[in-house]
């Protein structure tokens, strides 16, 4: 693997005024307000353009988008079930190639719930199947749109309505999981960086067509984390800021950095404390300070991980 600091951040070569002024969401969504994963969204689909089809099961995604008759947006939406998402993208491009329409894109647009959870037989059955196809996980660490239900992907500790004294259990892995099949092209993204995650989904569309493509991207949720909704680019900084949500790319199978984190391991900027991202929020009001102290441990090793990789 290229040392880190020889590896370039996508994000550093474009700049806000060069991104697409089409927008393809609507104004007006039923989306909550501070809703971090409407503006994942919104960028991933000026990546994407008009030649895209979008999937995505019970989940916010589907009250942003509205049903039919009635949509926020301006591409082809299938609703399905909850744990079908991967089996559906898989039927949308078989039916695609068959037509010969090879240059759609189809995106799947899932909640942690639909991917972590429900669904992850079906995404498993499709990246093992190779199905063209990008799976983007917008990650709000719970089960939001049905009341806060706990899921694989709520962090140890955190508040929910079924784990009302902080959950016991460390969350899942999900883009090692998808490396884990050999997919070609696995990324973490964060809407606080949206020029990031624009690029990703960009890199994603245009350098590995025809294979299975994976982005799982952090969506902090006022209502559900426990902050106001004029803090969620903020919190979604400290989520990265913190080390506990990394930005990086995994190309058929090598770790790369991105920039926000890259410059922590580097060096050139100073890891904010777990303590500072976790009392942003009410949902981690249960963790102890002997707690607190462990996580910090735990994501210091992690660091350490990443200098020995670059």
């Amino acid at each position: 693997m290229d040392k880190c600091p020889e590896v370039k951040s996508m994000a550093e070569n474009l700049l806000p005024k060069d991104l697409p002024e089409e927008e393809f969401i609507l104004p007006g969504t039923r989306a909550c307000s501070g809703c971090a994963f409407a503006l994942a969204y919104r960028f991933a689909l000026k990546a994407l353009g008009k030649q895209t089809i979008a999937c995505t099961p019970a989940s916010c995604s589907t009250v942003l988008s509205g049903m039919y008759p009635v949509t926020s947006l301006r591409i082809p939406m299938l609703n399905t079930a909850f744990e079908s998402t991967g089996a559906a993208l898989s039927g949308i491009r078989a039916a695609l190639d068959i037509l010969g329409k090879k240059d759609i894109t189809v995106v799947g647009w899932a909640g942690d719930g639909g991917t972590v959870d429900i669904g992850i037989q079906s995404l498993s059955g499709a990246a093992e199947r190779e199905t063209d196809m990008i799976y983007a996980c917008y990650d709000n660490e719970a089960y939001m749109n049905t009341g806060v239900q706990r899921s694989g992907s709520t962090p140890y500790g955190a508040f929910t309505t079924t784990t009302p004294t902080g959950k016991v259990q460390k969350r899942k892995n999900m883009p090692a999981i998808l490396a884990a099949h050999g997919v070609p092209y696995v990324a973490t993204a964060n809407p606080s960086y949206p020029i990031d995650l624009y690029l990703k989904f960009k890199r994603a569309k245009d350098e590995f067509k025809g294979k299975t493509r994976y982005i799982h991207i952090i969506a902090p949720c006022p209502p559900g984390w426990g902050f106001h909704t004029k803090d969620f680019i903020k919190i979604g900084r400290l989520a990265t800021q913190s080390g506990a949500w990394p930005l990086y790319e995994i190309v058929q199978g090598k770790l790369i950095l991105s920039k926000p984190s890259r410059e922590i391991v580097l060096g050139k900027k100073k890891r904010v404390p777990i303590r500072e991202y976790y009392q942003a929020q009410s949902r981690f009001r249960t963790l102890s300070d002997a707690q607190i102290e462990e996580i910090q441990k735990e994501l210091d090793q992690e660091f350490e991980s990443y200098k020995q990789t670059c």
